[in-house]
């Protein structure tokens, strides 16, 4: 059965049908990982987004109980050059066509991805439609120039009530703005007694738990749509160490009085070269945003940049300079990506033995 992938620009792509036969709208992105698609496609990170995927061949390993970065995907469809039909793989439970049917999300697949590559690379990130080929394209395009694309993507994809994942160790309060389980477990692995959180917790309810330690997860969309979560990071920097990573990067930095901007077609993929500052030391990391701190606002701030990106220089990591808090860009669990960064939780844990032992914040 055919399908079309209908864009803003009037661009359209006419490709084969896989998973559910929903119609879909959203802004159409692309990640340049060679693995790790089950990671990608689960990530809430991508919540509302149509997901382009530049390596041709996906679903050669089906989807597996595993891999999942969150129970229910948020995703608004998937774009690829080839699915499998026959995945060959131990763990394989199901074919990407078979979970996506049951997830009600809809796939295209034979179209050019490289040429949808290069039109979001020279115009930004577009708004699309997956629909049949029964639809009329004059309509579709219409609708998606006068679409509003949503804003609450945090509320959607947070939990709604707080929950534990006990441990022996440090507790930790990880403040669900979409989180990756790849963070829960890393901090699972180190014995941390973790309580997640709704993203608009307040800072009153944050210290009521009395942590030894905050982490601010990833998650979707602008963060300037998430002002109750950037007074809750003022309420409580300064008093407990903390640790972001990307939204709650990105969230930080506007908490301590920097911008934020949206990128023109983000990064989103698992080999991006960061340089950390103070060393010059360079790891490859997973990343998924589409919005950055904007450099040039954080000098009349207590804030530092760390880390840059090699590609095109945007700041990649934070510290305060008074309090014991710092943040990353990128995903140190990676899940999918290489692990070059996995240390960092080692550095959040290190900073909460050192102030518990020094009293200082």
């Amino acid at each position: 059965m055919k399908r079309q992938l209908i864009l803003e620009d009037g661009t359209i792509f006419i490709g084969e049908a896989f998973g559910s036969d929903k119609e879909n709208v959203g802004e159409v992105v692309f990640n340049t990982g060679m693995t790790g698609y089950q990671e990608i496609l689960s990530d809430p990170s991508y919540c509302g987004q149509i997901v382009t995927l530049t390596y041709p061949l996906i679903g050669n390993y089906g989807i597996n109980r595993d891999d999942f970065e969150t129970i229910t995907p948020f995703i608004n469809g998937f774009v690829v050059k080839e699915f499998c039909d026959f995945p060959s793989n131990w763990r394989c439970e199901y074919t990407i066509d078979e979970y996506f049917k049951m997830k009600n999300i809809p796939g295209i697949a034979g179209i050019d991805t490289r040429k949808l590559t290069r039109i979001i690379r020279m115009h930004g990130t577009l708004k699309g439609a997956i629909c049949g080929v029964d639809a009329h394209p004059d309509e579709i395009i219409t609708r998606l120039k006068g679409a509003e694309l949503p804003t609450n993507q945090v509320e959607v994809v947070s939990t709604k009530t707080a929950y534990p994942s006990p441990g022996r160790g440090h507790r930790v309060v990880l403040v669900d703005f979409g989180m990756k389980h790849g963070i829960l477990r890393e901090l699972n692995k180190r014995n941390c007694d973790v309580i997640v959180v709704p993203h608009d917790v307040t800072a009153e309810e944050v210290l009521q738990l009395n942590p030894d330690g905050i982490m601010l997860s990833n998650g979707p969309g602008d963060p300037k749509d998430v002002p109750q979560a950037i007074e809750m990071i003022q309420g409580v920097l300064g008093k407990v160490p903390l640790f972001g990573i990307c939204l709650g990067h990105q969230l930080f930095a506007l908490a301590c009085g920097a911008d934020t901007e949206k990128m023109k077609f983000g990064h989103r993929g698992s080999n991006h070269p960061v340089k950390e500052l103070s060393t010059g030391k360079v790891d490859i990391t997973s990343q998924n945003h589409g919005y950055t701190v904007k450099e040039d606002s954080i000098s009349q701030t207590e804030l530092e940049v760390t880390h840059v990106a090699l590609n095109d220089g945007t700041v990649e990591g934070l510290k305060h300079k008074q309090a014991s808090a710092f943040t990353v860009q990128y995903h140190p669990e990676a899940s999918p990506g290489p692990e070059d960064a996995n240390g960092l939780f080692d550095q959040f844990l290190n900073m909460i033995e050192l102030n518990k032992k020094e009293g200082v914040l």
